[in-house]
This record gives structure tokens, C-alpha cells and sequence, in this order.
């Protein structure tokens, strides 16, 4: 190359490609150099290896077009073990060059080549244990393959990318960026104002954890306002006009996947009175001869209605947690305890028979190990079960965390896991119970993928619900950059545990795990507690930061009686709205797209229509369908 046509602007080493060591007898880590260039006036993005330097010619050219002429289809890099953008796809390879090597050739992996002006979308994430990895998508919808920092380096890079482009965060994906020319006018805010890139920060969920209040999520909350604006494209005729305080009606422009809320409180009646009613405290007249249970939805309606009496919880937890199946006989019961026994120590044998040597060489598995071991010690020590240096309730809790990890090792072990899993131990008393019980505990709560996807569809949710329910107050929370409820981020990730004293938990836990009066009820009491502090927050007049502060102090201050009332109380209030917008009855599961709907994209109904009919208990009037296509669901009934 001419001197002239090219100019180093970034480079940084020890970023690596990760392969896929079960299918090839290659390194598992590629280290290479990744480098930001102008060739000839454009700025492109480079990766190359470092056994490969000298070599000028990339591997793989992501060429603007997909319809350019003479392109040919070459398989795409294998990202291997990466989780959610693993897709196999194929790129273009120019003819206009001359024949380039294929990306894996005979043990070597190529080079990369991206113009910044055809990065489409940059996702920045941290794997299992800490190091930053970072995917780029072009234009033309092509993953590259996945680059890990190994000794950091993703903030410098971002920095000098933003000499030739804008990257916009999204409020639903916090790890996902949408690229911009530079004059693009909807991106104003810095990256440094807006603390989003920390390689030196732990986690989202451990940081909030430990501190709730002092950590913003990696400016997850405080961009809330600004991506009104930010995350249209520039063509997008809602591009940079409107004011804060307005909320611009959803069009079809709109970026896909980027939807802002634009629900507005509906008309809604008066909040019924609801009352707690007596705990289940007879098991055995719902059990036939053979041991079935009779009526599964009246042990539900009861358990709701008042939770569960301490001696029955070891029992009925089992079924509300898919251990049992509510129609298993009592042999059938006993067959399911013995498989699932000889099932748990044989997984529990995999980590137990790991030699010290052995473990070195595995990092993950001891990354999982020190998480576990740190965890169980700060784990509901208050609690006797768990108190002492020496008690075998804390060995149990190591052995059953250390077991999941064997049982979903794509996952392994998460911060907070912990949590759901002592109150599940102290019921039970059982180790091999309390694991399969914490299975179903997962599989019902999926709040720990490392996308992080649950999390941030129930984040947006409770914004829906919050805002049908009390616009002033979202409006409020908007105008303190907490319009996106990330200080209730804790209570949703491990179902307020730290938020109400431990046999509340108990009671609480029961109730929800039934699912009545919907899948969603966790969001409901989110709503009541945040409208009973609405005095205090709006007449306050609580910043960003105490606004965090002022709800993490609710924590063991809230009377969860109260509070589940209030939340049954806002549910039976919204499922008599006749106007309850579309999206909202979808989060309580009042309403269900018919067939008809969901193929025809013109028979999408209006926010307006009328709620299904309900039949709501204690004198609370039934509304009539007013969406002739609407499928209802069965209504919601109480003993």
C-alpha cells in the first residue's frame, strides 16, 4: 500500500476469535490484532491474527451490496459455543480481487474487513466470567465473528469509532448499539456522560445487588428521555421534534424492536376492596384414594387466597413447582423420588469427582465454584438453618448450587441464584428435593439468561402497567431520567426476596407460583408498591439518585398483606376497564389474538377495545366484549 492511501488510526492486541474445540482439533483462542484503518478514505475495521501479520488481504470482505454482480457464497465463520447470535449464515466474496483464502482453512483463521459505514449494529456483552466479547452486524444483516478482549480494550475502541460514526443505545437491549453517519442530529449525548462502557465493572445483575442505588446499570436508566429522539434513524419523519413531555403516537417508521411506550392511562374505575382469606390447611381432602389430587384449581384458588400453612409447604410446594404432577398417583410419587434421587447424584458425582488438577484447567467450572462459594456465605444467615460457620445447611447449599451448574452448565451459576434457592432448602429439608424444586423454580422465573431478555421484557411490561395505571406518576419518573423503572430491577430478578423478611418470602413465593390471577401478578405488586409511594416521590421532588435510594430503603419496610391486596386490587380495577389498551390486557392475560388477527396485519385492534368478559369476585361488575375477534381466556375465579 501507498503510504498516501493508508493511515492507522486504532490498534489494540489480545483480542481473540474463540473456535470450537469439539468439532476440530484446533486452537480454541485465535490472539490477533484488532485495528481501525483509512484505505483510500475510508475508514474500515480490521481483525487479523498474530501469525498472520504481513498478510494485507482479509479473509472475508463484507461488500455493501448484496446484489453486486460476480459475488459467490462462501460459509460463514462458526461462532461456535456463543450463545444468541450463534446463526450459520453466508457472506459475499468479491471476484473483483483476486481468489482470497476461505475464513478456516487447514488449522489457520483468516482475516476480517468491515467499512464503519456499513456496521449496522454493535452488541457489546461480558461472557461467563468477566472479559468483554463484542459482535458486529453489517448492513447486510452479517454476524462477524464474535472478538473477545481479552485484556480489555472495548472503550478505546468505541472512542475511536465515534470519529466516524454514532453508536445509539437501545432502552429494550442495553447491550445493543445501532450505528449512524455522523450527521445524524438525533445523537447528541456522549458516551462519557452517559457511563456506558466499563470494562472494569462487574456484572448487571451482581453490581445492582450489592448496590442497587449507586449503580445505573450501565446507564441503563439514564437514557430513558434521550432515546426519544436517539434511536430513530435520521429519514425517520418522528426524527427530532418532539418535546419531552409529549409522547408521539407509535408509526410504522419506528426502528423494529426499538418500540417506545406511548400508552396512556386509560379511564379507569374504582379500585375494589380485597381482602386475604385463610390459608390451605387440609391437604388430604383433596387427594383421592390412589393419592391424586382432585381439583388442582381449587388447591390454587386456596393457595392464593391465603398461601399455605407452614407443615403442608414441604408437600404442596412440590406440585405448585412441577416436581409432581398434580395427577401423579402416591406410588407413582415414589417412583418419581427414586429416579430423580439416582438423577441428581449422578450429576452431582461429575463436579464431586473433579480433581484439583483437573479444575485448574477448567475455568468456568472454578469461575462457578468461587461465585457459589462467596454467595453461600452471605446467603439468609440471619436465618438458624443457615447460621454458623459449620452448619450443614450452608454444605447443602453449595452442593445443590454446584449441581445446577452440572445440570445447565450453558447457564451455570448466576448471582442470585442463591436466593431462590434457601427459602426452597429450609421447606423441604431435603437436598435432592430442594434441587429439582429449584428447576422448576427456574423454568418458571428465566430471569437469569445471559441475554438478560426476561429481565427486560418485564421491565417494559411493568412500564406498560404503570402507565395505564398512573400516567402522572410515570410522567414524573420520566422527567428524573427513571422512566425506565431500573431501580425495580432487584425486586423482579429474584422476586423481591430482599425486600420483605424471610417467611413473608414463603407466603409470597406460594402465591405467585400459582399463577392466578395471572402469569404476571410479580408486576402487580411492583405497581402497588410504587403507587403507594407516589406522595413521596412526586412531593419530594427525589432526583435520579434518591429516587434509587428512597426505594431501596423500602426494603423490610412494606407489609406484603397490604400489598398483595393493593395488587389484586389493581388487577380486578384494570380488567373492568372497557378502554384497557391492547397491550396491556396482553401483560395480564386478558386478551389472546384470535387466528383472524394474527393473520391479517389490518385486523390488529384498536388500543380502545373493550376488555373481554370477566367474571370478577366480592361485587365487581363483569365487562362485555367489544372486539368481536378477540379470543377470551377463561375469566379469573376466586373461592
Amino acid at each position: 500500500l501507498e503510504p498516501s492511501s493508508y493511515h492507522l488510526i486504532f490498534e489494540k492486541e489480545g483480542v481473540y476469535l474463540h473456535t470450537n474445540a469439539k468439532r476440530s482439533n484446533e486452537d480454541t483462542t485465535i490472539p490477533g490484532f484488532i485495528r481501525i484503518i483509512e484505505r483510500d478514505g475510508e475508514a474500515l475495521l480490521e481483525w487479523s491474527p498474530v501469525q498472520g501479520e504481513g498478510k494485507n488481504a482479509p479473509a472475508v470482505f463484507y461488500t455493501k451490496k448484496d446484489g453486486e454482480d460476480g459475488g459467490e457464497e462462501e460459509t460463514k465463520f462458526d461462532p461456535g459455543y456463543e450463545p444468541d447470535w450463534a446463526v450459520i449464515s453466508t457472506v459475499k466474496q468479491t471476484r473483483a480481487k483476486e481468489q482470497q483464502p476461505p475464513v478456516r482453512q487447514t488449522g489457520q483463521w483468516g482475516s476480517f474487513s468491515l467499512p464503519l459505514s456499513e456496521l449496522y449494529s454493535l452488541r457489546r456483552a461480558r461472557f461467563s466470567l468477566g472479559r468483554n466479547f463484542m459482535v458486529l452486524t453489517s448492513r447486510g444483516g452479517h454476524p462477524l465473528p464474535p472478538l473477545h478482549f481479552h485484556r480489555g480494550g472495548t472503550r478505546e475502541l468505541l472512542r475511536a469509532m465515534q470519529r466516524y460514526i454514532r453508536l445509539a443505545p437501545s432502552p429494550v437491549d442495553g447491550r445493543l448499539f445501532l450505528a449512524y453517519p455522523h450527521d445524524s442530529g438525533a445523537l447528541s449525548q456522549s458516551f462519557d456522560e452517559l457511563h456506558l462502557f466499563d470494562d472494569t465493572g462487574s456484572d448487571l445483575v451482581s453490581r445492582f445487588i450489592q448496590d442497587p442505588y449507586a449503580t445505573t446499570f450501565g446507564g441503563f436508566s439514564k437514557v430513558t428521555n434521550f432515546f426519544r429522539g436517539a434511536l430513530r434513524p435520521p429519514e425517520s419523519p418522528l426524527h427530532g421534534c418532539t418535546p419531552a413531555g409529549n409522547h408521539a403516537p407509535h408509526t410504522a417508521d419506528d426502528e423494529p424492536g426499538f418500540e417506545l411506550i406511548t400508552c396512556q392511562g386509560a379511564e379507569l374505575g374504582p379500585r375494589p376492596t380485597v381482602t386475604r382469606g385463610q390459608p390451605l390447611d387440609n391437604w388430604e381432602q383433596f387427594l383421592d384414594s390412589e393419592g391424586r389430587v382432585t381439583d388442582p384449581q381449587i388447591v390454587k384458588e386456596l393457595v392464593f387466597r391465603g398461601g399455605i400453612i407452614p407443615p403442608l409447604r414441604k408437600e404442596v410446594w412440590k406440585f405448585l413447582l412441577g416436581f409432581f404432577p398434580w395427577n401423579s398417583t402416591a406410588k407413582e410419587r415414589e417412583d418419581i423420588i427414586r429416579v430423580k434421587t439416582d438423577e441428581y447424584f449422578r450429576m452431582k458425582v461429575q463436579w464431586k469427582s473433579v480433581s484439583e488438577e483437573q479444575e485448574m484447567r477448567n475455568s468456568l467450572l472454578r469461575g462457578y465454584r468461587s461465585l457459589i462459594e462467596r454467595d453461600v456465605n452471605r446467603t439468609d444467615r440471619q436465618n438458624p438453618f443457615f447460621s454458623g460457620n459449620e452448619n450443614p445447611g450452608l454444605t447443602l447449599l453449595h452442593d445443590v448450587l454446584m449441581t445446577y451448574c452440572m445440570y445447565n452448565f450453558d447457564l451455570g451459576y448466576v448471582q442470585g441464584m442463591s436466593d431462590l434457592l434457601a427459602p426452597l432448602l429450609f421447606v423441604t429439608q431435603n437436598e435432592v428435593e430442594s434441587f429439582w424444586c429449584l428447576t422448576g423454580f427456574m423454568e418458571l422465573h428465566q430471569n437469569f439468561e445471559e441475554s438478560q431478555e426476561a429481565m427486560k421484557q418485564q421491565l417494559l411490561q411493568l412500564s406498560l402497567l404503570l402507565r395505564a395505571l398512573d400516567p402522572e406518576l410515570c410522567d414524573y419518573l420520566d422527567s428524573q431520567d427513571s422512566g425506565s423503572l431500573c431501580f425495580c430491577f432487584r425486586w423482579l430478578l429474584i422476586w423481591y426476596k430482599r425486600e420483605f423478611p424471610f417467611d413473608d418470602i414463603l407466603s409470597l413465593w406460594e402465591v405467585l407460583w400459582t399463577r392466578i390471577p395471572c402469569a404476571n401478578f410479580h408486576l402487580l405488586l411492583a405497581c402497588a408498591i410504587l403507587v403507594s409511594q407516589r406522595g413521596e416521590l412526586i412531593g419530594s421532588n427525589h432526583d435520579f439518585n434518591s429516587i434509587l435510594k428512597h426505594i431501596n430503603e423500602l426494603n423490610m419496610k412494606l407489609d406484603l398483606e397490604s400489598v398483595m391486596c393493593e395488587a389484586e386490587g389493581i388487577y380486578l380495577q384494570m380488567a373492568q376497564c372497557k378502554e384497557l389498551p391492547v397491550r396491556v390486557q396482553e401483560v395480564l392475560g386478558l386478551y389472546v389474538p384470535s387466528s383472524s388477527d394474527e393473520e391479517s396485519p389490518q385486523s390488529e385492534p384498536k388500543e380502545t377495545d373493550g376488555l373481554l368478559s370477566q367474571s370478577l369476585a366480592r361485587g365487581a361488575t363483569a365487562c362485555q366484549p367489544s372486539n368481536p375477534h378477540a379470543t377470551p381466556r377463561p375469566p379469573p375465579t376466586y373461592p
